[in-house]
């Protein structure tokens, strides 16, 4: 059952995990794993889409700046202004990885996407 909230453009954290990724020529690239949010200003700062491998073996994780991507109702995912090409070379990480997500981290992730870092 959607509660009130989320039928005001609000979606709860934890239906976004799953959420279906797809570029701008509606090719699906993988999907959203989960948020990382800023403990200090609340704000999300990435969702880290899950790309590649063969039925969850071998996908790599990509954050992406939260500001990167755009919700489309019709795909009921979620839409960014890039392909897989662009994806080969992007900062990620193995699955039983942990990146240290640090502002310098943070830095190298927006600026490969050409996103405004805001701290």
């Amino acid at each position: 059952m959607q509660s009130n909230l989320e039928t005001t453009g609000l979606i709860s954290s934890d239906k976004v995990g799953g959420t279906n990724v797809y570029n701008t020529a509606g090719e699906k690239l993988g999907s959203i794993e989960t948020v990382m949010i800023d403990r200090v200003s609340g704000n999300v700062r990435y969702a880290v889409l899950e790309f590649g491998g063969f039925l969850g073996m071998g996908t790599d994780r990509y954050p992406l700046p939260w500001s990167a991507l755009e919700y489309d109702h019709e795909r009921d995912g979620y839409v960014v202004p890039l392909d897989k090409e662009r994806l080969k070379d992007a900062p990620r990480y193995g699955s039983g990885e942990n990146p240290n997500y640090t502002d310098a981290y943070g830095r190298e992730v927006y600026d490969y996407y050409g996103a405004r870092w805001d701290i």
